[in-house]
Formats: structure tokens, C-alpha cells, sequence
């Protein structure tokens, strides 16, 4: 006897549906988002600090965005990635200025009153993927529509079709970034290995 319909495993919704669920208050809809994509957001959030710790942090932010934002996002591509990769990038530029004034306020204390922090030491011992540090400060350096290109596709491996779309230009356009990122980035990290 041939079955006509076997039976299937349960249908796997789509962002968008989950998304969509999300926004009207579903908590469960956004647990199903978040454990369909926390491990690409982690690695993006990994890729663009070179820092496991500022990657959790990065992570946690990022879906903290997402829920508090849920019901105005508009997904590209019925995908939440895109949009999540976006939000991680901004939260790693604000964290990285903000690390950058706490360091230059720092640096004008005196020196009796500067002690040494343990973290950093520990994080450095850590933390010493040291090539990756520089790729992240040359990117950082490009100029903001490269770097945002080169956030997205290079380092978050968005199609540039949809970092177009989150980034509001033409696809033509993402590609041209990318080519004067990359020509950029080739000439300042072979001037670093030189050095």
C-alpha cells in the first residue's frame, strides 16, 4: 500500500512570518528568530572587534535593538540578517567611540591616580589575534559608505544585492565600494607588514 502524502516534519516559518508574529508581542516568535540567527550575529559581532567578549556584548545588544524595535523593522528580503548585521555594526561603531573617549579622558589623568586594568591585560593574553585587529582598524579608517559596504559583504557576507537594499543604493553602487575598499585596504595592510 503507497501512502499518497507521506507525512512531513513540521513547515519552518519564514523571518518574515516570525518577524511579523514578533512585532504583534509573540515572544516565542522572536525566541525562534533569535535562535535562528544568534550564532551569524556572533560571528559578525566577532569579525567586526577581533574580541570574544565585545562580540557577547555586541550580540546581546543587537537582539536587545531588535525586540525593542521589532515592530518597525522592515526585513530585506524576508530575511532578519541584513537588518541584524546593521544594527550590530552601528552598536560596534558607537562602542568603539565610546572606548576611544574613555581611553583619551583617561590619558589626561595623572598619573598617580591612572592604575592598571587587569581586564586588559587578561583580555590581551586573550585576545591576540593581532593581524585581525589591524584589517578592523584599517576598515574603521575607510571612508563611511566603504565601510559600511565592507561591514556588510566582506566581513557580515551579505549578498550585495541585499546590503544595497539595507543601504538604500543601487547595487552597482555596493560593488563600486567594495572595489575602493578593497584597493584601499590592500595598500595600508601591506604597508603595515613591511613596516
Amino acid at each position: 500500500m503507497t501512502i499518497a502524502n507521506p507525512p512531513r516534519g513540521p513547515a519552518i516559518d519564514s523571518d518574515h512570518e516570525l518577524w511579523t508574529r514578533a512585532a504583534a508581542g509573540d515572544r516565542h516568535a522572536f525566541g525562534e528568530l533569535f535562535e535562528r540567527h544568534i550564532e551569524a550575529v556572533w560571528n559578525h559581532a566577532y569579525r567586526l572587534t577581533a574580541s570574544w567578549s565585545q562580540a557577547e556584548d555586541l550580540t546581546s545588544g543587537t537582539f536587545l535593538v531588535a525586540w525593542r524595535r521589532r515592530a518597525e523593522v522592515v526585513l530585506v528580503r524576508d530575511s532578519a540578517l541584513p537588518w541584524l548585521y546593521s544594527v550590530a555594526g552601528n552598536l560596534a561603531r558607537e562602542q568603539y567611540r565610546s572606548t576611544a573617549r574613555f581611553l583619551r579622558a583617561l590619558r589626561r589623568l595623572p598619573p598617580d591616580h591612572a592604575e592598571a586594568d587587569h581586564a586588559e591585560a587578561v583580555a590581551s593574553r586573550v585576545d591576540d589575534d593581532r593581524r585581525m585587529r589591524q584589517v578592523l582598524a584599517a576598515v574603521r579608517a575607510l571612508p563611511p559608505a566603504e565601510r559600511e559596504a565592507v561591514e556588510l559583504c566582506l566581513l557580515g557576507e551579505l549578498p550585495t544585492a541585499d546590503a544595497a537594499e539595507v543601504l538604500g543604493v543601487v547595487e552597482a553602487s555596493v560593488r563600486s565600494r567594495l572595489s575602493r575598499a578593497r584597493a584601499r585596504l590592500r595598500t595600508v595592510l601591506k604597508d603595515q607588514t613591511d613596516e
